[in-house]
Order: C-alpha cells, then sequence, then structure tokens
C-alpha cells in the first residue's frame, strides 16, 4: 500500500524519501521513563494520584497491568492520564507478573517485590529473559531480601517482606542506572534508612538516578545526595499526588534528527531546553549535524545514540561513538544492531571496535538507491533510527516497524502527518 499506514499490522514499511524538507508540528508522547517511575510511586503510596501527559504504550500498559495485578486500582479516562488508586502497600499477586520486553518495568518492580509480604514472580518475553538482572538481584540480597534468578536473567523470584536486614548497599556505578533506581524506590517503603552508594571507576547514566529522586519527592519521600556517589534513603513510604509528565526527550531525538537531515523544521510543542530528561542533551550534538564531533560520549544519552549514529551515516567526517557499552544489554545488542543496519545500507559504514562504534560517514549516501532491509530485532529504538536513514535513501525497508509500539506507538504517523510516505506489506 502507499501513503500512511493502516491500522493493520505491518511487517515491512519501506520509507519513500520526501525529496523535501520535512516541517510540520510533531508532538512527542509523554516521557516513558517517568511515566513508569510515577506508576510504581503512585501504586505504592497510600491514596489516589492523578497522571497527566502519561505515555501509554507497551511498556507502561506492562507496569499499570502488573500494579493492577497487585492491588493496585487504575483508571485512563483518556489517552494520556492515568489515575491511581493505592492502598500504600501492594498485594501479592495470583500469577507471575509478565512484563514483555519492558526493562524499566522488569528492574523496578523487581525491587519494589521486597516490599510485598509475599512472593511475587517477575518474567518477561525470550528478549527479557536475556537480559541482565543479576546485579540487582545481589544488591537486594545484601538487605537480607530472598530473591533468587537462576539464569542471571529473568524470571526472577521475590520472597518479600517488607523489612531490610542491613541499612547499606554498594552497587556498581558502571552498571544500569535502572539498577540504582530500582533500588532507591524500593528503600523508602522499607523499615529503615537505606545508604545507596555507587562503587567503580564509570557511573552510567547518572542523569535518570536525578529523574527518579525527582519524582520520589513528588510523592512524599524523604532522598538525601550525602556525597556525588551516595544516597540516604528514609523510610517514609509514599502519599498520593498530583503529577505532570514531560513529553518524552528519547523520542524528541527522533524529531530533532528528521529536521536537520531534511533542512527543515519542526515544532515540538515544547522548548528543547525544556527537557530534564538526559537525552535532552543529544539536542546539543545533533544541532551540530552535518559537523558531528569526531567523538561522542553516549554515556549519559545513551538512548539517543541509535539516533546519532544514523545521522552520522551522512555526516561530514566519520565519528566515533564511545562510553556505550551497556548499549549491549538494552532490547538488543544495540551496537551489533546499528552496526549490522548500517552496513546492510553499505558494507564498510560501520566498524565495531570493542565496545566503540565508528561511522564512516558520506554525505554522498544522501539520493542513492541503495536498498536495504534493517533487522530491528525488535527493538524500537532500532527501528525509529533507521527510518531517518530511509528520509535521504531510497530503498530503506524496516522489518517489524510495529515494534515502535513499546514507547512511541504514533511514530509512524507522526512522520506522515509531516509528509513521509511509505510502502508497506502486510
Amino acid at each position: 500500500m502507499d501513503g500512511r499506514l493502516s491500522m493493520t499490522r505491518t511487517a515491512k514499511l519501506t520509507i519513500i524519501p520526501p525529496g523535501r524538507p520535512l516541517s510540520g508540528r510533531a508532538m512527542p508522547p509523554g516521557s516513558k521513563s517517568i511515566t513508569n517511575r510515577a506508576l510504581l510511586l503512585a501504586g505504592l503510596a497510600k491514596g489516589t494520584s492523578r497522571m497527566t501527559g502519561a505515555l501509554k504504550s507497551d511498556d507502561t500498559r506492562y507496569m499499570a497491568d502488573a500494579l493492577r495485578a497487585m492491588g493496585v486500582a487504575i483508571d485512563e479516562p483518556d489517552d494520556t492520564t492515568f489515575v491511581v488508586t493505592g492502598s500504600g502497600r501492594l498485594m501479592p499477586p495470583k500469577a507471575p507478573l509478565f512484563l514483555g520486553n519492558a526493562g524499566t518495568a522488569t528492574r523496578f518492580l523487581t525491587a519494589a517485590a521486597a516490599l510485598v509480604d509475599g512472593t511475587v514472580v517477575v518474567d518477561g518475553d525470550e528478549h527479557m529473559r536475556k537480559r541482565p538482572i543479576g546485579p540487582l538481584v545481589e544488591a537486594m540480597r545484601t538487605l537480607g531480601i530472598d530473591v533468587s534468578a537462576d539464569t542471571g536473567c529473568p524470571p526472577v523470584t521475590v520472597r518479600g517482606t517488607g523489612r531490610f536486614e542491613a541499612d547499606r548497599i554498594l552497587i556498581d556505578g558502571g552498571l544500569s542506572s535502572q539498577y540504582v533506581s530500582a533500588l532507591l524506590m524500593m528503600a523508602a517503603g522499607g523499615d529503615r534508612p537505606v545508604d545507596i552508594e555507587l562503587v567503580g571507576e564509570d557511573i552510567g547514566a547518572l542523569g535518570y538516578i536525578d529523574l527518579t529522586t525527582a519524582a520520589m519527592k513528588a510523592f512524599g519521600a524523604r532522598v538525601e545526595k550525602t556525597s556525588p556517589v551516595t544516597w540516604r534513603v528514609e523510610p517514609t513510604g509514599y502519599r498520593a499526588a498530583d503529577f505532570v509528565i514531560e513529553p518524552d526527550a528519547s523520542a524528541a531525538t527522533y524529531l530533532w534528527a528528521a529536521e536537520v537531515l531534511s533542512d527543515g523544521q519542526i515544532d515540538l510543542g515544547v522548548p528543547n531546553d525544556a527537557f530534564t530528561q538526559p537525552d535532552a542533551k543529544a539536542y546539543e550534538t545533533i544541532a551540530k549535524f552535518p559537523h558531528l564531533p569526531a567523538e561522542i560520549d553516549g554515556s549519559q544519552m545513551q538512548d539517543a545514540v541509535p539516533t546519532i549514529a544514523v545521522l552520522a551515516a551522512f555526516n561530514a567526517t566519520p565519528v566515533r561513538f564511545v562510553g556505550i557499552a551497556n548499549l549491549r544489554v538494552k532490547e538488543c545488542d544495540r551496537i551489533r544492531a546499528l552496526s549490522t543496519g548500517l552496513n546492510n545500507i553499505r558494507e564498510g559504514l560501520a566498524v565495531e571496535e570493542g565496545d566503540d562504534l565508528i561511522v564512516h560517514s558520506d554525505p554522498a549516501l544522501a539520493g542513492q538507491t541503495l536498498p536495504a532491509e534493517i533487522d530491528t530485532f525488535a527493538d524500537h529504538r532500532i527501528a525509529m533510527s533507521f527510518a531517518l536513514a530511509g528520509l535521504k535513501i531510497d530503498g530503506i525497508t524496516i522489518l517489524d516497524p510495529d515494534c515502535v509500539g513499546k514507547t512511541f506507538p504514533a511514530y509512524w504517523r507522526t512522520l506522515a502527518a509531516l509528509g513521509v510516505t511509505y510502502q508497506g506489506k502486510d
């Protein structure tokens, strides 16, 4: 079919280069990171909370459904609002919690399950069962929590009591910030103050930890940063609150990149400096196109790296991405997925050196016909990033385009509203 997407599931989607600047208004959805934090905190709180501007996507639905299974009442009066009513305590679910490939929901709920008086099994799909959770499990055990994950990945079994046997956690700061956020949110629901300290030379995605502590404070928790790598969390529990969720900065990166790549003008409906999420740092980098830096450190804007890596294919000079080792344990091995997709477009376009990714940029790619099927590996960010290549190269086909439903269900419609057309195959 030509033109805009139908509502039927699509196996493949070929982007037709628009051949003109993309202009218009395109609002990114609410932040996935903030929505899932606020959902959990509202679920742990006593009373009714109203969350506006929220993201409704696969990842947030998994979180909401899991909370419902643990006794939390959640109403959805419109497409961007959750009304959450909790008792201040989660109940043991009757069945394992199935969370698909939602990393935030899986890590956050694994820790929160320690506050349940009973057994909780946290599980996911075949992709989630390959994603490591061992460091979080080991950190929880240091508090005396009975938790096990036989493979080091989900499923995880937590036998909670709501009580801790220690008051200090050490966790490697170079590991996923989601582990740290999970522990912070859990700690406020315990029975004693807890100090959480990061160790190691590298601190990954520290900005996401700041998002977590800000959300915790909004729901009544007392959390204090006592050093650059240490937090003290008091056992306050949480209280209900009304909470406004800002647009998703990771989603905004695709629109920022589409704007500079097409020499267009896209109004996101919010100032570029209004985001508090770490990926908002990507705007300054993207704005330098076609003169991106020779080396880009992606450690503090990890979800923006796929966007910038595809953009880099059209840059004036090569780009090396560093600080991105954690991308190997996201929804897929994103470093491998990026190098594979770029080399499908043209052999030698990308090279992996250890955990670095080098993109051998070539502005002459624009305007060429280079038929390439892009394996998304069921990863929403790979699908959305490689769509950018299709704005300039004829023949770019995205496999499993519906995987964008994980965080940006309206992505293809959003591009279509800006003038992008497609050829799809059901």
